[in-house]
């Protein structure tokens, strides 16, 4: 009765227009009123204590770091150096914004602040050189996913939180699988692109790529800051964020000079506005997914998976199904907390590695993110090239299968996501 009663008002306050935190509290809140012993005021205190997570603490600095690099010009910068390395090639302008949105998302752990910050420079830029507006938003918008797989990555660290993994081992599992769709994209571009005759830009000198490169290097050298100072132990993933929110302030106002002090104010508002909402939803999630433990829900659900002999290939095809219904709908870092509390008992007793799991939840969350009713960046690409939603939803649709080839491949090839892990001694 407290499971049906828990989702039944979950989905009633969506279905009447109740925005998705609201709803998960609510539910959360009046499960605990009509179901346990709990008290009103163990609410509050939930509440109180998901927000103060050490490990959340990371997100407002990794939201704050990304809006230094996008407002200081750093996605313009590393849109330049892409296109001095593989514009010359046919499709070049693409493969080099597939190759932009990557090197954007290893600074900023969100896939709407790349499709954003790459996609208002390199969509007008790619429809000027002759390429389809439609076929450019549809290229942007998929690669922008990559924001939440290439670390550091903002799911990750929701994810790492819902189930007390290591931030660490999660963004080194997350650097192959995000590198191999990059090269999946530029490779399915390069075909297409001497399939429709795709234009190129002429090549770039040695030296154009030299002077690119130097203009880039305090934006690349911030990869090596965040990575480099978590696996050689200087700081911990949270410090890792202050550090790069700090520095991206630095580069942009002293390096760069694309920033003035009268502008920061404004930038840092707009970052507290977006960790503000995220932090809201997780609060309300952590506060569902509270109820969920509370009340033996995930320890029940593993023993019926249990008794039912499902084997690890069957089980993951259930979990990948409900990831890619819970993605059309709901905000990742909601998914992520709702379901990891169930999904990871049940993959540890069946003996599927948690860091494995961790990275098929972001991938199903990338799929997310570009499906239809509620995928961010559907609308960050429609916002930035002034598209109808309808118009940018079909842009998306043909990559669709790509992803979802990938999906499975990730799924059930867990070398992929393990290696690099584990030949680091993590």
């Amino acid at each position: 009765m407290t499971i049906a009663f828990l989702f039944l008002a979950l989905f009633a306050l969506m279905f009447i227009g109740i925005p998705v935190a609201i709803s998960l509290g609510l539910s959360g809140a009046m499960t605990i009123l009509m179901f346990s012993n709990d008290s009103v005021r163990s609410l509050a205190i939930k509440l109180f204590e998901s927000s103060e997570h050490y490990t959340l603490m990371a997100i407002p600095f990794f939201l704050l770091a990304g809006a230094f690099m996008t407002t200081g010009g750093v996605a313009h910068r590393l849109i330049d150096f892409a296109n001095a390395c593989v514009g010359h090639i046919k499709g070049g302008l693409a493969i080099a914004a597939i190759l932009a949105c990557m090197l954007f998302a290893a600074l900023s752990g969100s896939s709407p602040a790349t499709v954003a910050a790459v996609g208002s420079i390199v969509i007008a830029g790619m429809v000027r050189s002759g390429y389809k507006q439609d076929f450019a938003a549809g290229i942007v918008c998929n690669a922008g996913t990559l924001g939440i797989l290439i670390p550091p990555s903002i799911v990750m660290v929701v994810y790492a939180t819902a189930t007390e993994t290591s931030v660490g081992k999660l963004f080194m599992a997350g650097v192959v699988p995000g590198l191999l769709l990059g090269l999946f994209l530029m490779a399915a571009i390069y075909i297409l692109a001497h399939i429709k005759d795709m234009p190129a830009l002429p090549r770039a000198s040695f030296q154009e790529v030299l002077r690119t490169g130097r203009r880039a290097i305090w934006g690349l050298l911030l990869i090596v800051i965040i990575l480099g100072g978590i696996y050689s132990g200087m700081f911990t993933p949270t410090e890792a964020a202050a550090v790069a929110a700090i520095y991206a302030a630095f580069v942009a106002i002293f390096i760069h000079r694309d920033m003035t002090f009268r502008q920061c104010p404004g930038t840092v508002i707009e970052a507290a506005k977006l960790s503000v909402v995220l932090m809201f939803i997780i609060a309300n999630a952590m506060l569902f997914a509270h109820v969920l433990t509370t009340e033996q829900i995930p320890q029940s659900i593993t023993a019926w998976v249990v008794a039912q002999g499902f084997s690890p290939i069957e089980f993951l095809i259930v979990v990948n199904i409900v990831l890619l219904v819970a993605g059309t709908f709901m905000e990742p870092s909601a998914i992520i907390l709702i379901l990891a509390p169930i999904l990871f008992p049940i993959a540890t007793q069946l003996g599927i590695d948690p860091i494995h799991l961790g990275i098929i939840m972001v991938v199903n969350m990338e799929i997310g993110l570009i499906t239809p009713p509620t995928g961010l960046n559907l609308f960050v690409a429609s916002a930035v090239t002034g598209m109808p939603l309808t118009r940018t939803i079909r842009a998306v649709s043909p990559w669709l299968l790509m992803m979802l080839i990938f999906l499975i491949l990730i799924t059930y090839v867990p070398f992929i996501s393990l290696a690099l892990p584990e030949w680091l001694g993590m």
